[in-house]
């Protein structure tokens, strides 16, 4: 798994690439990655420090992205997208966070967590409305289920809707919102109905809508990713909004999340094997006393570790998704999924930053910034805790 600095030039292992025996890829997500890696290269990988210091990336980026093709994929031909297999979408998120930028992922591909509601539940006007642009890069598009109040109890959100005539009147207020400062539709969560998971329902919130105002939050990482808190007073939204049935929203919400884990999942991956790649890379050319750092040892050891749990969860991941593909949704290895591929980055990201040394400490390193993103995957889409209680439930525990 190693390679001696005096045979830099001899293969070594990259869990990036799947062997060609693979059962799970195919030319297809092959022609696709190269796709996406020159994209990345070509449009990211220049700008992403500049972008990391301004706080935000252009909006030119997802039409950019939305020319290729990449915002479509797994969405209704009819509406400009291209359905395709969970491979797909793991093969187009480890190859953006080759750039090493948890923020550019989530707030490039933020819809992927605000359109498959309205792609699988709304009506054929609403998606008619909403999908074509967010695919093409022309709008984008925001998930908004987190309150103040709480996270993961969703069956207890507070934001409500009143039905008033032809619009719903909200009221409430929404944080943690991927995109929220500059989204142009919002799929929001609300309380149409009485107390519980029977009362809640989607609606899709315009970015101008009235009664709507937004203030962004300041992170730890994803600094090139706007967050926001959301306000609602008197916010009124078409009913024409609503997405799928009234008071039926909990359902949707769910299975939205567990797709999430598993884009999330493939982040944390993704994110990992930049960590090793970097790390190797810097103990190949590093020299102390005399001799390459990856003559050592205990650095071979380091990466041997990392290496070793990148294919465990990358074997994890693929199996679920090959589950995933044959019609099933295994919650409980969903949930156990999400938090091996977060352990597994907090761990690779750990140890590249000690591999690097002070030059891991430094701005501009990617494995001093992923350092500082770990965390917001194994809090975001439902928290390692959470995801713990879920599973012991699901496995009858």
């Amino acid at each position: 798994m190693f390679c001696a600095a005096h045979r830099l030039t001899q293969r070594c292992y990259d869990p990036l690439v799947p062997k060609p025996e693979s059962p799970f890829y195919a030319e297809e997500h092959e022609q696709l990655r190269q796709t996406v890696r020159r994209f990345v290269e070509r449009e990211i990988v220049p700008h992403v420090d500049a972008w990391e210091r301004q706080g935000s990336f252009p909006r030119e980026l997802y039409r950019k992205a939305g020319e290729l093709g990449l915002l479509g994929l797994g969405f209704p031909e009819d509406y400009g997208g291209t359905p395709c297999d969970q491979f797909v979408r793991i093969a187009l998120t480890l190859e953006l966070c080759r750039a090493g930028s948890g923020g550019i992922v989530a707030g490039l591909m933020s819809h992927g967590i605000g359109l498959p509601p309205v792609a699988n539940l709304g009506s054929a006007e609403l998606k008619a409305r909403v999908l074509p642009p967010v695919i093409a890069g022309e709008r984008i598009s925001a998930l908004a289920i987190t309150e103040p109040s709480g996270g993961s109890d969703v069956a207890n959100l507070r934001t409500t809707a009143r039905r008033d005539g032809d619009h719903y009147v909200i009221d409430g207020s929404k944080t943690f919102i991927t995109s929220g400062m500059r989204a142009d539709f919002i799929t929001t969560a609300v309380r149409t109905g009485g107390e519980g998971m029977g009362g809640i329902s989607l609606v899709v919130i315009p970015g101008d809508a009235p009664g709507l105002e937004r203030s962004p939050l300041q992170k730890m990482g994803w600094k090139c990713s706007d967050t926001a808190t959301l306000y609602l007073e008197d916010c009124r939204v078409p009913v024409a909004n609503l997405v799928g049935t009234e008071n039926q929203g909990f359902a949707g919400i769910m299975g939205n999340f567990n797709g999430e884990r598993l884009s999330i999942a493939a982040m944390a991956l993704g994110f990992s094997i930049v960590c090793y790649q970097e790390a190797l890379a810097y103990a190949r050319q590093r020299q102390t006393f005399g001799k390459p750092l990856v003559s050592r040892q205990v650095i071979r050891h380091k990466l041997v570790d990392m290496a070793q749990q990148i294919g465990a969860t990358k074997a994890y991941l693929e199996a679920i998704a090959w589950r995933v593909e044959q019609g099933q949704w295994p919650i409980a290895e969903v949930c156990m999924l999400k938090n091996q591929a977060t352990q597994c980055f907090e761990h690779c990201a750990k140890e590249a930053v000690q591999i690097l040394g002070g030059a891991g400490y430094i701005h501009g390193a990617k494995v001093e910034r992923l350092y500082r993103e770990t965390k917001v995957l194994s809090i975001g889409g439902g928290a390692e805790e959470i995801m713990k209680d879920l599973a012991s439930r699901q496995l009858g525990l």
